[in-house]
């Protein structure tokens, strides 16, 4: 933008003769719009007075200009008081969540950054947990209208909760199990995400038995071509399934309770 100072103090003087206390301080170009920074946190009627002036810039179409918006960022939600299987006996999905409350009038003004999470309120519950990412304003007050606040779910009253964000259950790269993180990992050395051996991936085909000859078992067991991955067969190190660690262990990984850090 041309002459931002100019632009700047002209945006002061309307924000004056509506006795707002907000000033800009400068006009910072990005990609397709532009970026007004200011000394407090705009008002709607701030935002207005913003939008009117852009509005009546010499060469500017008015149909283009989108409404001015503030910054938004996440906040981390749970709702408790939900039961985890459905009155048909099915288990209560992400979809379920998303199609309910978007007729609940408590949640009329909130946008979902994802989907809802649906986990166990403990493997032995009947109950379930709902992890909510929702679009929010720096100072958090879409949050703030929602935590401790209850709806009606059906039969049950479900309460909203303020929460730390939920990066779900995480796992090592060191020696690939669930539940902790690779910068606190306790084992004494990389572990192959294949065999479970204390080497990496990498040099697995060098470090096992499995893809070299051995002329003294019966019947004689044959190298693996060079150049070919090792194709047998180990025992996931956290569910004993026939796949690599890395894999999604899905039976193990529905009965832990996230977030689990250490």
């Amino acid at each position: 933008m041309k002459d931002a100072g100019n632009h700047v103090s002209l945006i002061n003087n309307h924000l004056r003769h509506i006795k707002s206390t907000m000033r800009a301080e400068f006009i910072r170009p990005l990609t397709g719009c532009i970026s007004i920074i200011t000394n407090n946190v705009p008002s709607s009627s701030d935002l207005t007075v913003i939008e009117q002036y852009i509005k009546s810039i010499e060469g500017i179409n008015t149909n283009e200009v989108s409404p001015p918006r503030l910054p938004q960022s996440k906040s981390y939600l749970k709702i408790i008081g939900i039961p985890y299987t459905k009155p048909d006996g099915n288990k209560l999905t992400s979809n379920d969540i998303t199609d309910y409350i978007r007729h609940t009038d408590l949640f009329e003004s909130i946008s979902f950054s994802s989907k809802p999470r649906v986990i166990k309120a403990s493997p032995k519950s009947d109950m379930a947990i709902v992890w909510l990412d929702i679009w929010d304003f720096q100072n958090g007050s879409k949050a703030k209208s929602l935590i401790n606040h209850s709806f009606n779910y059906g039969c049950h009253i479900a309460t909203v909760r303020g929460t730390n964000m939920n990066p779900g259950v995480p796992q090592c790269h060191n020696c690939w199990k669930w539940g902790h993180l690779t910068f606190s990992c306790r084992a004494h050395s990389s572990k192959c995400q294949k065999c479970g051996g204390p080497h990496k991936l990498k040099y697995h085909r060098d470090m096992v038995w499995c893809c070299k000859a051995n002329d003294k078992t019966n019947p004689p067991h044959l190298e693996t071509a060079k150049g070919l991955l090792c194709p047998h067969l180990f025992k996931c190190v956290n569910c004993k399934g026939d796949h690599m660690a890395d894999n999604n262990c899905h039976k193990l990984h529905s009965v832990i309770s996230p977030p689990i850090l250490r």
